[in-house]
């Protein structure tokens, strides 16, 4: 019983976070959660097919036509 002796003791020179280190704590948590799934809807709204570029096309013709002709 007398190991359990150190444990109830409390030192009044230890310095803690207390609760205002706690709640601080939990409202930047609950920000970055918040800031986390604000960036997962807009991720989600993004399409990342490319569309094909028109001008590109024609291009990449008149290059296999001048290919084929010279």
């Amino acid at each position: 019983m007398t190991h359990l002796v150190p444990l109830a003791e409390v030192d009044e020179n230890k310095v803690t976070p207390g609760v205002l280190g706690f709640i601080v704590f939990a409202v930047m948590a609950l920000a970055v959660w918040g800031l986390m799934k604000s960036m997962s809807k807009q991720m989600n709204k993004v399409d990342f097919k490319e569309a094909p570029d028109p001008t590109a096309e024609s291009e990449a013709g008149a290059v296999e036509s001048k290919a084929k002709q010279g």
